[in-house]
């Protein structure tokens, strides 16, 4: 599956760099696949493997004292992998296939 989540702190300031670092910081640790941008972390993985480390990512932010806002949108497709990738490299093909045939 694919989980794609946002995480921040609540009532944390103006800026939440510190706080999201440390939750990406506990996805970088699981040794899952992921990719980062500037509005979701998505991680690669199975069920349980991928909760956890959401969960582990949000206890980390609850630690702060802070409530915590969680937003996740999952792609469950079982027995794929490498879709992290995959899914972009398709799309991609899929532009350069019609950008060849004009």
């Amino acid at each position: 599956m694919l989980l794609a989540f946002s995480i921040a702190p609540l009532g944390a300031g103006e800026s939440v760099t510190e706080a999201v670092a440390d939750a990406v910081a506990i996805v970088r640790e699981s040794g899952l696949p992921y990719r980062l941008d500037s509005m979701f972390t998505t991680v690669e993985g199975d069920w349980d493997e991928v909760l956890a480390v959401v969960r582990r990512a949000s206890d980390v932010l609850t630690e702060r004292g802070h409530r915590v806002s969680l937003v996740m949108k999952a792609d469950i497709r079982p027995g794929r992998s490498g879709e992290l990738t995959g899914k972009v490299e398709r799309v991609e093909q899929e532009l350069d296939r019609r950008t060849s045939t004009v």
